[in-house]
């Protein structure tokens, strides 16, 4: 089935344009519509469509934009429906995610996306490094490990607590557990050295 997707800003905004597309020019026959902005979380036409794409159908939108908020959205929702053997095409970009050029230039958004974010993480990684020289930075204040974490440890080697049940129990962070789990092992370790 070929299924439509469309989306406008406001109440106000028609969206008789992008219906009238795709029904002209691509022949859908089932439309989801939400009249909600990009940026918000909450799209029940959305969420509906996701959840009655089946194998073998094939979603069409007017353009990109009014499917994703961002390059990394755009990329997951065609990763999500690609697993389920959907195709995902757009009359503005034609782009068609059953064609090898498809695939070719989602992969070609997939490394702009992750140029984005290593950029974005490199420009953090520099502004902590000048305001730590500048003693502005101070971080976050890393948890202490529990005195009674021994007890807790020997249970996660013994296969009685799971790393989240642990993390649930002292309400920190699983990496906060594994990096307790890492220092307790490297403590013992120093200790064995020692005699």
């Amino acid at each position: 089935m070929r299924v439509g997707y469309v989306r406008v800003s406001t109440v106000e905004q028609n969206e008789e344009r992008q219906i009238a597309e795709l029904r002209d020019k691509a022949g859908v026959e089932k439309f989801f519509v939400d009249k909600v902005s990009a940026k918000s979380a909450k799209r029940p036409k959305f969420d509906e469509m996701m959840n009655f794409l089946r194998e073998g159908d094939e979603l069409i939108v007017a353009e990109f934009s009014r499917l994703a908020r961002s390059t990394v959205d755009l990329l997951n929702i065609v990763e999500t429906l690609t697993k389920k053997d959907v195709k995902v095409r757009s009359l503005k970009e034609q782009l068609d995610s059953s064609t090898p050029q498809g695939r070719f230039m989602l992969t070609i958004f997939g490394a702009i996306a992750e140029f984005e974010r290593e950029l974005l993480l490199q420009r953090q990684r520099e502004g902590i490094k000048l305001a730590k020289a500048a003693g502005k930075y101070k971080g976050r204040n890393a948890k202490k490990c529990p005195k009674d974490f021994g007890f807790y440890e020997q249970g996660y080697y013994e296969r009685t607590y799971t790393v989240t049940y642990i993390a649930k129990h002292y309400k920190v962070s699983r990496p906060t557990v594994y990096k307790w789990l890492k220092e307790s092992k490297e403590a013992r370790k120093g200790k064995k050295n020692d005699v």
